[in-house]
């Protein structure tokens, strides 16, 4: 962002509460967390439940904040110090909705190409890799963590400069229209869906209900834009018809980490411009090799392959590097520079993190979060590991399930005994489901142990593990189980 107090006034609908010194000096940043606030940046007093971001417009100024928007006069003394410091305050109607007028703003000042991504899981992960790709091509700047709500999303575009050749920007949603939403502003170049699964299936209702959200990304495309879509993802045809991609003069680039593409038997979009993996195997941490196969992004008429090896673990990530390589083949990439960036890649802290600790036992940290989809792949991740002692899996509560939440639990119970996990620590209420079924998949009674929260999973954990053995941590944000990581290997 490069913009001048004038023009956030302009922008925001503000006013003036106190000049700024020199109004043409440009603000090169943004936030509403005082803390991170640096010279010559913007901060955003954001109202909250349990804070009020107005408490600390001071500190902020004495931070080095060019300005600050707020929705409530300033105190004589804070007053006083912008003057003092020449920065500028700004009233505006709704210091969130400011964020997004500017971020609207902002994108006509952006020259390079926006890609937006959405799924159900593998977002943060695919954006992660879409990043790693297409730093090759130029610079680039994605969505942070996973920040990825109506906050998020427009500090993302405020974060790139008119100059950056590529932004990455991972929106989530809770609900039909949200999407859409996000995309006014947004105006995506390029779209990708990673997958449609059961999250937010408690508001949505249907997995189909699930699609049509997700498809509010394709259909917010322009004509010329491309639609990047799972070919083994079963809602992909309705996502791309939901959104009359063809319709629209949409391309189309389909991505399949399966194993199972067969080149003859692609029909429509799936037989246009193609990524995909085959002879996949995984190594004794569960990370993936696979020959990658690419078709319609070079001139000659046949089709690329490459031998790609990821250091993240896990099956499910070759659909996500497939994703990732689809779009950097379609920015002009070579196949040879795209495997050398999948290659490198490192996974984010919570999500299939592998982590030692000094008892001489592994930790696999995917504590972040948990829907049916990213713990069933989780746990068959886990399973495929060389482990020389037991596999112990701590698992908790799934949320915004809704009426399908005890069988989602159930079936990640019945799935851990089939898969031969040595022993369950199951945390929460419906984790306890989980514990439930995988008693009645076989696995010994002796073996399970329910736990109320994360310090009471901790204290079982620690009375399991020893060296050469392997805990996999999973359960929804909410349920706090990185606690039992932290515990585990500090």
């Amino acid at each position: 962002m490069r913009l001048n107090a004038k023009q956030i006034a302009a922008y925001t609908g503000g006013q003036f509460l106190v000049d700024p010194i020199d109004a043409s000096a440009l603000m090169t940043g943004i936030t509403w967390d005082s803390r991170e606030v640096r010279p010559g940046w913007l901060y955003v007093a954001l109202p909250g439940e349990r804070v009020d971001g107005h408490q600390f417009v001071e500190a902020a100024l004495r931070a080095g904040a060019a300005g600050a928007l707020v929705t409530d006069g300033p105190s004589q003394s804070c007053a006083l110090l912008a003057r003092e410091l020449g920065a500028a305050i700004i009233e505006v109607p709704n210091t969130a909705s400011a964020i997004t007028d500017l971020a609207r703003a902002w994108r006509s000042h952006l020259r390079g190409r926006v890609i937006g991504l959405t799924g159900s899981v593998g977002k943060t992960t695919t954006k992660n890799l879409t990043r790693d790709v297409c730093a090759a091509y130029g610079s680039v700047v994605a969505t942070k963590a996973n920040q990825n709500n109506e906050l998020g999303v427009p500090r993302t575009l405020l974060n790139a400069d008119p100059e950056t050749a590529v932004v990455v920007v991972e929106m989530g949603m809770r609900g039909s229209g949200q999407i859409d939403s996000l995309c006014s502003f947004v105006r995506p170049d390029w779209g990708i869906v990673t997958q449609v699964g059961e999250s937010h299936i408690e508001l949505l209702g249907s997995r189909e209900n699930i699609a049509r959200a997700k498809s509010e990304l394709i259909a917010a495309l322009p004509e010329g834009g491309i639609a990047f879509l799972n070919g083994a993802d079963d809602m992909s045809d309705f996502v791309w018809d939901n959104a009359q991609g063809a319709e629209r003069g949409v391309g189309a680039v389909c991505f399949d980490g399966s194993g199972a593409y067969r080149e003859d038997a692609a029909r429509g979009w799936r037989a246009g411009r193609a990524v995909w993996a085959s002879d996949i195997s995984l190594d004794d941490a569960g990370c993936a090799s696979f020959t990658l196969f690419a078709r319609g992004f070079s001139d000659g008429a046949g089709c690329e392959s490459a031998i790609c090896s990821l250091a993240l673990s896990g099956l499910h990530n070759v659909h996500n590097a497939c994703a990732a390589a689809a779009v950097g083949l379609a920015a002009g990439l070579s196949l040879e520079v795209i495997v050398e960036a999948l290659g490198a890649a490192k996974p984010e802290s919570g999500r299939q993190e592998m982590l030692t600790a000094r008892e001489g036992f592994t930790v696999v940290n995917d504590a972040y979060n948990a829907n049916p989809d990213s713990m069933r792949a989780a746990l068959n991740t886990f399973s495929a590991m060389h482990v020389t002692g037991s596999r112990i899996a701590v698992l908790g509560d799934m949320g915004e399930l809704g009426d399908f939440g005890p069988a989602g639990h159930r079936e990640m119970g019945a799935l851990a005994a089939a898969l031969g996990i040595d022993r369950l620590v199951s945390v929460g209420d419906l984790g306890s489901l989980i514990a439930e079924a995988a008693e009645e998949g076989g696995m010994p009674e002796d073996h399970v142990f329910r736990t109320a929260d994360a310090a009471g999973a901790l204290e079982v954990v620690k009375g399991l593990v020893g060296p050469g053995d392997a805990v996999l941590v999973k359960a929804s944000h909410s349920v706090g189980l990185e606690r039992v990581v932290e515990g585990l290997v500090d």
